[in-house]
């Protein structure tokens, strides 16, 4: 065949791959592991343009690094458990495992027809029986290890459906996403995983995480939010339960004239019963329950600032002033204690309040050299100074007086110095049937009594009614739920709560090293072989919960003896987003590009070449159609090019040595080896595949100029090492065309096994020449370039020498003025 029809040569590569098993890889002691990882996606029935993008730059990875000789582990599989699947067996009434695995046929078939090497026989899928048979075996281990706890907790409820909603099914108005009422808050009993006994390690470990972005680092020191304070006990007024608060500010102390709770707070009610305030109390705190948890955060970053007066009143432990206790809108329940000291004077949030409320304010603290009159303040202080109002503590500087009333604290027993954690145990309990059960029974005369193993896994029912309404449709199946205790052997009822799908995500990846293996959740040899994960990538959006989950589990693991190091993934890439039109793309936005268009009308390299040339991978990707038609046309001009040279070049062997190369033939040969190394360095350190690519297209212009002559066989040798390098840089990206013209070639197996071009760094540096870098006329650097590097590739080099950064750091370059073979002036302003 001479002509390049994508489908047709797809179609037959795709197929050979699969037959001859090209992908599948085993352990290999002999050779150094590498594990390429995309995250898995959940199966919603087609793969979108993002996951095109995020699974080609994955792909372009895995098979460079084989071609450099590593044993690659490249695998996929499905997050398949979770609402979606409910909600499509409520809207198309089907049963959510015929929706979900009719999804992942579907969605398989269009991943292999985009030739993505995955090794398929390592295929997992998370609502497989067999995959959360192991999940419920390590709930029952971390149990037993006092990592799993059951409490009471607040969630969404909507009264009309009689259901629990997750946070994403609350509309922006407050309302159900399915009938619109009004959405509140309401109290059920829910099990969570105790990450908080891993927050130090969580934080420690961040700055040992130096293959992942800067962003996502801070993102998640941020979540985990370590704040060194003191714990403050407010004693009732009228006697009872004191309140305790976490602030960081205890120098602020003596100016504290008031308490604010959440309304969620176990005194809210209690305290203000058989008061005046009762029922403005129980009118506020049924109001906040309707607010979304969100809008309440938003409440305490904004203007409106709310509150009622609870009739009680606590006593500050070092002034013995009676301070009233108020609810307010803005105290969340998950944040400290769910109770505030509050000091108008120096937090601008209790500032507002208090003014709103007329409720006193007392400066405790004075900018040096000024004085601040609390009736004349338009805005809390907030920053350092001088202590006042505050004896013993008056004239010390603030910052020395925060240890100093702690240790007065502590001696009277009114507080300690403490860390606080901004991270909240994780709520794993999901009112839905499509999840994993959580493995546990609840006996009248045992209590909470765990599934034996013997006895796992707890299978999801297969018949079931799913209505949308009530707690979970686990809860209305009487075969499901009783049960006998394991302990008595009584009645007992089983948990119908289904695990969050978070957390079938937070082990995937190290299921992948022994997707068959029957006698545990992981066979330890090969997971120790194959983890940690060398490269994992996926988007920006995960950057807290699935990738903190993982981080937590992966050490959750190594404590069950299961695993044998302390974080699951070295290096971390986020890629940008898709956009077109100027957003995201998306359903609700109709600018949705269909890759199965695309795929038929080009053919699958062409739209891997885009998502690839497009944009760096970090960067968010503009979609251009004229780009996608540029992309088709390159390919076409690398399948004539080698098609025309073929009748001159078959047979002859690569060029392998410098002797007999000169002139415009040696030329040549150097932006090869040129190109071999730009590539190599975009793909390897930087992931810069849309540079690389250029590089190739540069090399590719260069041959349509290059004339060889017919009776110069060195000349012909160095055209041939030419055109299989090319071949050989671009099969990582546009495998099917690379391994059919390899084949015309004559070249010997399949591309993903031949071994990555290499360059020849004397051929660089022999044309190399030194050029002088002036600053504004002034010499400050020299530097060492190719003989034939354009201006814009000295710019480059001339801007990165460490010299030339001093001389140019905070300076904006206005131009850059070269002088072929000699210098470059930079000017800067």
């Amino acid at each position: 065949m001479r002509e390049y029809i994508p489908k047709v040569i797809e179609e037959k590569w795709q197929k050979y791959w699969e037959e001859s098993r090209l992908f599948e890889v085993g352990e290999d002691p002999h050779k150094k592991k590498y594990y390429l990882l995309e995250m898995f996606p959940y199966p919603s029935g087609r793969i979108h343009m993002g996951h095109v993008r995020n699974y080609s730059i994955g792909d372009v990875l895995a098979r460079y690094k084989r071609m450099r000789g590593f044993n690659v582990l490249h695998p996929m599989g499905w997050d398949a458990f979770g609402m979606p699947a409910e909600n499509a067996a409520l809207e198309n009434k089907t049963h959510p495992a015929t929706w979900t695995y009719d999804n992942i046929s579907y969605m398989k078939s269009q991943l292999k027809r985009l030739g993505f090497s995955y090794d398929w026989s390592r295929e997992v899928t998370t609502c497989d029986l067999e995959y959360y048979k192991w999940e419920q075996w390590l709930f029952l281990r971390m149990y037993e290890k006092d990592l799993v706890y059951k409490k009471w907790s607040w969630v969404n409820w909507c009264e009309s459906c009689q259901t629990v909603l997750a946070n994403e099914q609350v509309l922006s108005s407050g309302g159900c996403w399915r009938c619109n009422s009004a959405v509140t808050q309401k109290q059920f009993e829910q099990w969570f995983f105790k990450i908080t006994a891993y927050a130090e390690e969580l934080l420690e470990y961040c700055d040992h995480l130096t293959g992942w972005p800067e962003k996502v680092i801070t993102m998640q020191k941020n979540w985990i939010g370590k704040s060194y304070g003191a714990e403050i006990i407010f004693p009732l007024e009228n006697g009872g339960k004191p309140i305790t608060v976490f602030t960081t500010r205890p120098d602020t102390l003596y100016g504290a004239t008031f308490m604010s709770l959440a309304p969620e707070h176990p005194l809210a009610q209690e305290i203000s019963r058989g008061t005046k305030q009762e029922q403005q109390v129980t009118a506020f705190i049924e109001r906040m329950k309707k607010r979304d948890r969100f809008k309440r955060m938003e409440d305490a970053e904004g203007e409106e600032k709310e509150g009622v007066f609870t009739g009680a009143s606590c006593i500050n432990p070092v002034t013995g002033w009676k301070m009233p206790i108020f609810l307010a809108n803005f105290v969340l329940m998950d944040y400290g204690t769910g109770a505030v000291m509050a000091v108008p004077t120096h937090d601008q949030r209790d500032f507002e309040f208090a003014r709103k409320y007329g409720l006193p304010l007392v400066v405790v603290i004075q900018p040096p050299g000024a004085s601040l009159d609390p009736a004349s303040m338009r805005e809390a202080y907030v920053e350092p100074g001088i202590m006042v109002n505050s004896n013993p503590f008056n004239g010390m500087e603030s910052t020395q007086a925060m240890g100093a009333i702690v240790d007065y604290l502590n001696s009277k027993g009114s507080g300690k110095r403490t860390v606080s954690y901004r991270l909240k145990d994780w709520g794993i309990s999901r009112q839905r049937y499509w999840g994993n059960p959580i493995p546990m029974i609840t006996c009248d005369r045992c209590g909470t009594v765990p599934v034996p193993d013997r006895d796992l896994p707890v299978v999801l029912p297969p018949r079931i009614e799913i209505t949308g309404r009530g707690k979970s449709p686990l809860a209305n199946l009487p075969e499901f739920v009783n049960t006998r205790c394991p302990l008595c052997g009584g009645n007992a009822k089983r948990e119908t709560d289904t695990m969050d799908t978070f957390v079938e995500s937070s082990w995937y990846f190290e299921r992948y090293a022994c997707p068959d293996y029957h006698e545990g959740p992981l066979d330890r040899e090969k997971v120790r072989y194959w983890m940690p994960v060398d490269q994992y990538i996926g988007g920006i959006e995960h950057a807290i919960l699935h990738l903190l989950y993982a981080r937590f589990f992966t050490k959750a693991l190594r404590d069950l003896g299961l695993v044998s190091y302390d974080e699951p993934f070295i290096n971390l890439l986020t890629q940008g987003m898709v956009i077109k039109d100027g957003a995201k793309m998306s359903k609700s936005k109709g600018n949705v590009v269909d890759p199965n268009d695309l795929i038929e009308r080009y053919g699958a390299d062409t739209v891997r070449l885009f998502c690839l040339f497009a944009s760096p991978p970090e960067k968010d990707l503009e979609w251009s159609d004229q780009g996608v038609e540029g992309s088709y046309r390159f390919l076409q001009r690398v399948w004539r090019l080698v098609i025309d040279l073929l009748r001159v070049i078959e047979g002859v062997k690569p060029c392998r040595d410098k002797e007999g190369v000169t002139g415009e033939v040696k030329s040549l040969r150097r932006k090869v080896h040129k190109t071999v190394k730009k590539v190599t360095d975009d793909v390897e350190e930087r992931y810069h595949f849309n540079t690389a690519i250029s590089a190739v297209m540069e090399l590719v212009n260069h041959l349509y100029l290059f004339k060889p002559d017919k009776d110069a066989p060195v000349a012909l040798s160095v055209i041939r090492e030419a055109i299989e390098t090319v071949i050989l840089l671009l099969s990582p990206i546009v495998p099917h065309i690379a391994e059919e013209l390899w084949q015309i070639l004559g070249g010997k197996g399949n591309v993903l096994n031949v071994p990555w071009p290499s360059y020849d760094p004397q051929m660089l540096e022999e044309e190399s020449i030194l050029i002088v870098v002036q600053v504004n006329g002034k010499l400050r650097s020299r530097i060492t370039v190719e003989a034939d590097a354009t201006d814009e590739e000295i710019r480059e080099t001339a801007l990165s020498d460490e010299r030339i950064k001093e001389w140019t750091q905070g300076k904006e370059l206005k131009k850059a003025v070269v002088v072929p073979r000699k210098l470059i002036n930079l000017v800067v302003g």
